[in-house]
């Protein structure tokens, strides 16, 4: 591979059950490249990236790292994991919880509290 190269993939086939989401995918990222992937919702944006970095199996395909850098020296923040899906509590209510000390022995927020937090 070119030394300039860093990241190689080639006719990526990856996908979820009986259904492929990226199929046929080839590019190449320099040193100094950007990459930029845009899509429709469900078009496979997410797919492609998490096989890039083997969070799911490609099916078909390669993807080649320059010496020296490994799939976990690449930075990926999941759109929603599976705590989050199930996490029973709203931004509101946690901005809440860090203020439960305030509160005493009363495990209730005065209007006050709740005014302070939200107004500010």
């Amino acid at each position: 591979m070119n030394k300039n190269i860093l990241l190689a993939c080639r006719d990526a086939v990856i996908g979820y059950d009986n259904t492929v989401a990226v199929n046929g995918v080839s590019f190449e990222l320099e040193r100094g490249d950007y990459l930029c992937i845009v899509g429709e919702n469900g078009s496979g944006k997410s797919t492609l990236l998490k096989g890039i970095l083997g969070l799911i199996p490609m099916r078909g395909g390669s993807v080649d790292f320059a010496d020296g850098l490994r799939r976990t020296d690449i930075g990926y923040l999941p759109q929603q994991t599976v705590v989050q899906k199930d996490f029973p509590a709203a931004v509101r209510e946690i901005v809440l919880s860090g203020c439960q000390g305030r509160c005493g022995s009363r495990p209730f927020y005065t209007t006050l509290i709740f005014s302070r937090i939200f107004t500010s």
